[in-house]
């Protein structure tokens, strides 16, 4: 049988191997990413409307069903995963920043594809990246803290919560506000701005995601098949926390469809930001963050196609 090149060369690798690995990333790169998040949540925001704020109150039950599954449940769920699996620390810690994100930036455009509601994917959207910047530092410190192999990495990192909050108010808070208040006083600029703004703002980072699997390559393709199963399970049950919790809610289905959704969905590009300021590109973190960013579109894509007729 004939295996290409980098097949052939490929060396055995365990998972403890991804503790040690560290990510080619230059503070360019970073810059960059840090860019086109922040463009990504000002497209998101360009959309949303104080008005969104105010649906919650008029259906708190499926908007607090959703916050529960997405910052309770989808955290706990993923300590217990770690302790069945015991994968290495760094994946580990990967996989609790990946719980204690946000929703991320497609969920609204395929929860609108499943033909779920819409209103509440915006209203869940618009709050959960706003309370993200408290939450996130929170959930991933409290749920990495009781795990102790990663509890242990973190000491030797020291790692300062407050500037993560810093961090994520930075990122996700300023173009939150910024694309609200140019909703509310230039609504037609909101737009047009939106329209280009969406689709551009997902290809620059789709474009960044390639561009970091470049420059590593040969370190995804070494330690892809150990991430893979992670990453499925992981999602897995990100996406049947939030079927689980509508259905045993008694939501009607297109409020079950978002919260799937919005909970199997989370900001992976925020995950990677954290991991190469405070991480140092650490690769069990960083490998697994960027897979999550890959794989959450492509199960996205599956159960919003799926649910399409339905």
């Amino acid at each position: 049988m004939i295996f290409p090149p980098f097949w052939r060369n490929r060396k055995v690798v365990t998972p403890t191997d991804l503790d040690s690995v560290r990510l080619n990333f230059s503070k360019g790169d970073l810059l960059l990413l840090n860019l086109a998040l922040a463009l990504i949540m000002y497209g998101v925001a360009l959309d949303l409307k104080w008005s969104d704020f105010k649906y919650l109150a008029k259906n708190p039950k499926g908007f607090f069903l959703g916050l529960f599954s997405q910052f309770l449940l989808l955290p706990f769920l993923t300590y217990l995963l770690v302790l069945g699996i015991q994968p290495p620390p760094s994946v580990a810690l990967g996989m609790f920043l990946v719980a204690a994100c946000p929703g991320g930036n497609v969920s609204n455009f395929l929860s609108s594809l499943a033909k779920g509601n819409t209103a509440l994917s915006v209203s869940l959207t618009a709050f959960s990246s706003s309370s993200s910047i408290f939450l996130t530092p929170l959930n991933f410190a409290l749920w990495a803290g009781l795990y102790s192999p990663t509890a242990s990495m973190l000491k030797e990192i020291s790692l300062d919560i407050g500037e993560v909050f810093m961090t994520v108010g930075l990122i996700l808070g300023v173009p939150l506000i910024l694309g609200i208040l140019t909703r509310q006083k230039f609504p037609s600029f909101a737009d047009k701005a939106s329209k280009i703004l969406r689709p551009l703002s997902i290809l620059i980072f789709a474009a960044f995601v390639v561009i970091a699997f470049a420059g590593n390559f040969n370190l995804f393709i070494q330690y892809i098949q150990l991430i893979f199963i992670w990453v499925l399970a992981h999602n897995l049950v990100a996406l049947l926390a939030g079927f689980t919790t509508g259905k045993l809610g008694k939501l009607p289905l297109p409020d079950i469809k978002t919260l799937t959704i919005e909970t199997g969905i989370q900001n992976s590009g925020l995950g990677l930001v954290l991991i190469f300021t405070y991480f140092d590109g650490l690769g069990g973190m960083a490998i697994i963050t960027a897979w999550w960013g890959i794989w959450h579109l492509i199960s996205g894509l599956g159960v919003a196609t799926f649910w399409k007729n339905k």
